[in-house]
Protein backbone atom coordinates (compact mmCIF):
# COMPACT_ATOMS: atom_id res chain seq x y z
CA UNK A 1 0.00 0.00 0.00
CA UNK A 2 1.16 3.48 -0.74
CA UNK A 3 1.19 6.25 1.82
CA UNK A 4 0.26 8.87 -0.77
CA UNK A 5 -3.46 9.50 -0.39
CA UNK A 6 -5.40 12.19 -2.22
CA UNK A 7 -6.65 15.16 -0.19
CA UNK A 8 -9.76 14.29 1.80
CA UNK A 9 -9.24 10.53 1.40
CA UNK A 10 -10.82 8.63 4.27
CA UNK A 11 -8.24 6.08 5.40
CA UNK A 12 -10.88 4.51 7.63
CA UNK A 13 -12.86 2.99 4.75
CA UNK A 14 -12.69 -0.60 3.54
CA UNK A 15 -14.56 -2.18 0.64
CA UNK A 16 -15.89 -5.73 0.78
CA UNK A 17 -17.21 -7.68 -2.20
CA UNK A 18 -20.63 -9.23 -1.60
CA UNK A 19 -20.89 -12.49 -3.58
CA UNK A 20 -18.32 -15.06 -2.55
CA UNK A 21 -17.08 -12.98 0.41
CA UNK A 22 -20.19 -12.21 2.48
CA UNK A 23 -22.95 -14.11 0.64
CA UNK A 24 -21.98 -17.74 0.03
CA UNK A 25 -23.10 -17.59 -3.66
CA UNK A 26 -22.77 -21.38 -4.03
CA UNK A 27 -24.85 -21.58 -7.23
CA UNK A 28 -23.37 -18.55 -9.00
CA UNK A 29 -25.71 -16.06 -10.66
CA UNK A 30 -28.58 -18.57 -10.82
CA UNK A 31 -31.65 -16.35 -11.38
CA UNK A 32 -30.18 -13.12 -10.00
CA UNK A 33 -31.64 -13.56 -6.53
CA UNK A 34 -29.66 -13.56 -3.31
CA UNK A 35 -30.43 -17.11 -2.23
CA UNK A 36 -27.63 -18.26 0.03
CA UNK A 37 -26.60 -17.92 3.65
CA UNK A 38 -23.62 -15.86 4.82
CA UNK A 39 -20.11 -17.24 4.54
CA UNK A 40 -19.05 -18.49 7.95
CA UNK A 41 -17.44 -15.70 9.95
CA UNK A 42 -18.41 -12.92 7.54
CA UNK A 43 -21.06 -11.31 9.73
CA UNK A 44 -18.89 -11.28 12.83
CA UNK A 45 -15.98 -9.91 10.80
CA UNK A 46 -18.12 -7.06 9.45
CA UNK A 47 -19.30 -6.20 12.96
CA UNK A 48 -15.71 -6.21 14.21
CA UNK A 49 -14.30 -4.21 11.29
CA UNK A 50 -17.08 -1.63 11.60
CA UNK A 51 -15.71 -0.62 15.00
CA UNK A 52 -12.70 0.95 13.26
CA UNK A 53 -13.73 1.35 9.62
CA UNK A 54 -16.59 2.48 7.44
CA UNK A 55 -17.75 -0.61 5.54
CA UNK A 56 -18.67 -0.33 1.88
CA UNK A 57 -20.12 -3.33 0.08
CA UNK A 58 -19.31 -3.38 -3.62
CA UNK A 59 -21.13 -5.72 -5.96
CA UNK A 60 -22.06 -6.02 -9.63
CA UNK A 61 -25.60 -6.63 -8.39
CA UNK A 62 -25.79 -2.88 -7.66
CA UNK A 63 -25.16 -1.80 -11.27
CA UNK A 64 -27.95 0.52 -12.42
CA UNK A 65 -28.16 -1.29 -15.76
CA UNK A 66 -28.84 -4.64 -14.09
CA UNK A 67 -32.32 -6.04 -14.64
CA UNK A 68 -34.81 -5.83 -11.81
CA UNK A 69 -35.27 -9.07 -9.88
CA UNK A 70 -38.80 -9.46 -8.56
CA UNK A 71 -39.25 -5.72 -9.14
CA UNK A 72 -36.21 -4.78 -7.05
CA UNK A 73 -32.83 -3.31 -7.82
CA UNK A 74 -29.67 -5.11 -6.80
CA UNK A 75 -29.05 -2.52 -4.09
CA UNK A 76 -32.50 -3.20 -2.65
CA UNK A 77 -31.87 -6.96 -2.70
CA UNK A 78 -28.47 -6.67 -1.01
CA UNK A 79 -29.90 -4.25 1.58
CA UNK A 80 -32.78 -6.64 2.36
CA UNK A 81 -30.34 -9.55 2.75
CA UNK A 82 -28.14 -7.48 5.07
CA UNK A 83 -31.20 -6.47 7.10
CA UNK A 84 -32.31 -10.12 7.30
CA UNK A 85 -28.94 -11.02 8.83
CA UNK A 86 -28.90 -7.86 10.99
CA UNK A 87 -25.72 -6.32 9.55
CA UNK A 88 -27.12 -3.35 7.62
CA UNK A 89 -26.47 -1.14 10.64
CA UNK A 90 -22.74 -1.85 10.17
CA UNK A 91 -22.72 -1.01 6.44
CA UNK A 92 -22.08 2.55 5.30
CA UNK A 93 -22.93 2.09 1.62
CA UNK A 94 -23.70 -0.43 -1.13
CA UNK A 95 -22.34 0.36 -4.59
CA UNK A 96 -21.34 -1.15 -7.92
CA UNK A 97 -18.44 1.27 -8.30
CA UNK A 98 -14.97 0.59 -7.01
CA UNK A 99 -15.02 2.88 -3.99
CA UNK A 100 -12.05 4.75 -2.58
CA UNK A 101 -10.87 2.44 0.18
CA UNK A 102 -7.82 1.57 2.21
CA UNK A 103 -8.32 -2.17 1.53
CA UNK A 104 -10.43 -4.24 -0.89
CA UNK A 105 -11.58 -7.67 0.25
CA UNK A 106 -12.58 -9.67 -2.82
CA UNK A 107 -12.64 -13.39 -3.65
CA UNK A 108 -11.53 -12.71 -7.21
CA UNK A 109 -8.85 -10.18 -6.44
CA UNK A 110 -5.21 -10.50 -7.35
CA UNK A 111 -2.46 -8.98 -5.24
CA UNK A 112 -0.20 -7.06 -7.62
CA UNK A 113 3.53 -6.98 -6.95
CA UNK A 114 5.01 -6.53 -10.45
CA UNK A 115 4.03 -7.13 -14.05
CA UNK A 116 6.70 -9.80 -14.35
CA UNK A 117 5.15 -11.78 -11.49
CA UNK A 118 1.62 -11.11 -12.76
CA UNK A 119 2.37 -12.45 -16.25
CA UNK A 120 4.08 -15.50 -14.76
CA UNK A 121 1.11 -16.18 -12.45
CA UNK A 122 -1.42 -15.68 -15.26
CA UNK A 123 0.48 -18.00 -17.60
CA UNK A 124 0.56 -20.68 -14.91
CA UNK A 125 -3.21 -20.42 -14.48
CA UNK A 126 -4.13 -20.63 -18.16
Amino acid sequence: MTSDFPPGFNKKQIAIDFDGVIHRYSKGYLDGTIYDKPIEGSLDAIKELSKKYKIIIFTCKAKPTRQLINGKTGIELVREWCEKYDIMKYIDRITSDKPRALVYIDDRGYYFKSWEKTLKDMNERL
